[in-house]
């Protein structure tokens, strides 16, 4: 007499080995998506700083144009807050723009508050020839 593996014990070998290729197929996947994910993310926070980095460049590059201008009259000697009248300030993350002026220099920088935002930018400019807003003027 022979004896036959009943019909249903073949079903579930096969169910079996379809669920181990369906288990590595997956942590293949798995192993070959993951680095590149990761890859994308830091291209994308690399791209936000340096987009930040432009953006706050701009802004700099066309406030010290406004101070080379005359506007740098308006200051003191010393190191300021400098109020930025640019809209697309908003784009920038939380920051401080800061122009410190000395007796023949003008210096702007915007100071991002957190790492991993583009970074410091900063202008120096020698101090356009004119009257010193210090100086007493002669009787």
């Amino acid at each position: 007499m022979v004896i036959c593996p009943a019909p249903f014990a073949r079903a579930r070998r096969r169910r079996g080995s379809i669920s181990v290729e369906l288990t590595v197929a997956m942590g293949l996947l798995v192993a070959a998506v993951l680095p590149l994910s990761v890859s994308f993310l830091r291209d994308a926070l690399a791209l936000r700083g340096q987009y930040h980095r432009a953006v706050a460049l701009e802004i700099v590059d066309g406030e010290m144009e406004i101070l080379a201008a005359g506007e740098w009259r308006a200051f003191p000697p010393g190191r300021h807050a400098y109020p930025v009248k640019a809209g697309a300030a908003t784009n920038l993350p939380p920051g401080t723009f800061t122009l410190t002026v000395t007796s023949n220099r003008l210096r702007l920088v915007w100071q991002p508050d957190a790492r991993g935002q583009g970074g410091p930018v900063a202008r120096e400019i020698r101090r356009p020839p004119g009257p010193d807003p210090t100086a007493t003027p002669l009787p």
